[in-house]
């Protein structure tokens, strides 16, 4: 894994580049960041603009180089465009994640990547549930662990990371995933149920009021 596309470069460019805008000008980040209040005001591009912002650098440089890790397994099964619409999607999805369970609070705000790469690495992961995660991990005990502890992190708010960002990417990486691939059901059908499990517990839990 880890090898440069030009659509990973154009990805990582503008995440650099619209990132440290932000750093260095607070009105560009509170103009673009997620803000559940600016967001129900009628400024739904803060759903799109937000996944290109980040905290500080630490933030973007780790999200980065995640990207550039799983990326070319997508790019290489699913071909250039559809990565983007993976990315994207998961981009999106994480953002109307966030929206559906902050809905709320009108103060609340995030930024960062990490729904737009969960769902690159949770399509990676699909695409080849045996990947090796750090030499040790099957992918998909990864993606079925990660989620289930994003399903924790939620409920209990756990430290200051957006885990329903990052369950909404990974769920829109996943869909996506199957409709540009659907000979996954054929091929590998019982990865399929199980990355599909935490997306299930989500939905009960939410169902039964635990989340």
């Amino acid at each position: 894994m880890g090898s440069f596309s030009l659509f990973t470069i154009i990805i990582i460019a503008a995440n650099a580049l619209i990132s440290y805008k932000g750093f260095n000008d607070y009105n560009f980040f509170e103009r673009y960041k997620f803000n559940i209040g600016s967001i129900r005001r009628g400024e739904q591009i803060r759903v799109f603009s937000s996944g290109f912002l980040h905290a500080d650098s630490q933030h973007l440089l780790f999200n980065m180089i995640t990207l550039y890790f799983f990326a070319d397994r997508v790019i290489y099964e699913l071909g250039e465009i559809n990565f983007l619409i993976v990315y994207i999607g998961g981009l999106v999805m994480g953002s109307l994640l966030s929206f559906y369970f902050h809905k709320n609070e009108y103060q609340y705000s995030a930024v960062g990547a990490s729904g737009a790469v969960m769902g690159v690495i949770y399509s990676a992961i699909l695409i080849d549930p045996m990947m090796q995660i750090n030499f040790i991990i099957p992918g998909f005990v990864f993606g079925i662990g990660y989620l289930l502890y994003s399903i924790y992190g939620m409920k209990k708010r756990v430290g200051n990371i957006g885990h329903d960002a990052h369950f909404g990417g990974a769920v829109g990486g996943y869909l996506i995933t199957l409709i540009l691939k659907p000979s996954l059901f054929e091929t590998e059908l019982l990865m399929v149920g199980l990355l599909g499990i935490p997306i299930v517990v989500l939905f009960i839990l939410h169902k039964i009021g635990k989340v």
